[in-house]
């Protein structure tokens, strides 16, 4: 019981420690949505020669005359460029296609004022999520590590339990508000930052698989609160029918030694009466 015991308060804290690692990620990290932008291509010049605009072939000409009309053969969708972006909780990182490297600017600020109050509610719940995390993994760790006995080892099994549920649930709340605001910024937010195509990332994928490894941490603590529970009623139940049998057997027991006393007792009160009726009895 004991060693069944410890393995499934081993499972809990190895998934709650998982759970911890990947919202921590995926909380930092910034790509959570990613996809492509697109973007009207530069004039080529001195510097660009490759995804440009090359209006007459004569760039020297058209860079000392500002009034020639510049015409370019290319239409629909090669007048632009398409370059990659991704998006996390903080921080949107957009391709530079004038220079090496990435441009990043706040979410936050490109999000729509709408939709601000429903993204910090985000924010405050993925923390929060994180804080209740910690706080049923230690929980888990003293019940592991720690426990004196049996019985407060199921108090804190039942409190990480509750920590941990609560925090799978906010997580939850979490992950489904941030995908609406950002839904709603792809049709509402800056047009020099709509997405063209866009699709969930690595860290919406850890920000998942941290709440269904939460939601397996709490199913295994509340299991091993439960069968630790039920065991020893199990085992109550056993020792109190013993304890009744025993008895059982000590009263029959008791009931027979007091039957066989007063048994011997009226042999000798008949043996007594017998003897005086017979020295009382003329000759």
């Amino acid at each position: 019981m004991k060693t069944n015991r410890r393995c499934r308060a081993l499972l809990a804290v190895s998934l709650n420690l998982m759970a911890l690692l990947f919202s921590t990620t995926a909380f930092i990290t910034t790509h959570w949505c990613e996809g492509t932008q697109r973007v009207p291509k530069p004039s080529c010049g001195k510097g660009k020669k490759t995804n440009c605009l090359n209006y007459s072939g004569n760039e020297t000409a058209n860079e000392t005359n500002q009034n020639v009309v510049h015409y370019s053969w290319e239409t629909g969708d090669d007048r632009f460029l398409f370059r990659y972006f991704h998006t996390g909780i903080w921080y949107s990182c957009e391709e530079n296609i004038n220079a090496a490297g990435e441009k990043c600017r706040s979410f936050i600020d490109l999000a729509p004022a709408s939709e601000k109050g429903v993204l910090w509610l985000s924010v405050v719940s993925e923390v929060l999520y994180i804080m209740l995390l910690v706080v049923g993994f230690s929980l888990m760790c003293l019940e592991l590590f720690h426990s004196s006995s049996v019985i407060d080892g199921l108090k804190l099994n039942a409190f990480a339990a509750v920590f941990t549920v609560l925090s799978g649930l906010l997580g939850m709340v979490a992950h489904m508000m941030y995908t609406q605001v950002f839904q709603v910024t792809v049709s509402l937010g800056p047009e020099d930052w709509r997405p063209h195509s866009w699709d969930y990332g690595w860290s919406f994928c850890l920000a998942w698989g941290s709440f269904t490894c939460c939601m397996a941490a709490s199913v295994t603590t509340l299991n091993s609160y439960t069968k630790t529970v039920i065991e020893f009623r199990h085992k109550r139940k056993i020792f109190e029918q013993g304890y009744r049998e025993e008895q059982n057997f000590l009263d029959q027991e008791a009931i027979k030694y007091f039957r066989e006393r007063t048994e011997e007792e009226r042999a000798e009160a008949g043996d007594l009466r017998l003897q005086c009726l017979h020295s009382c009895s003329p000759n």
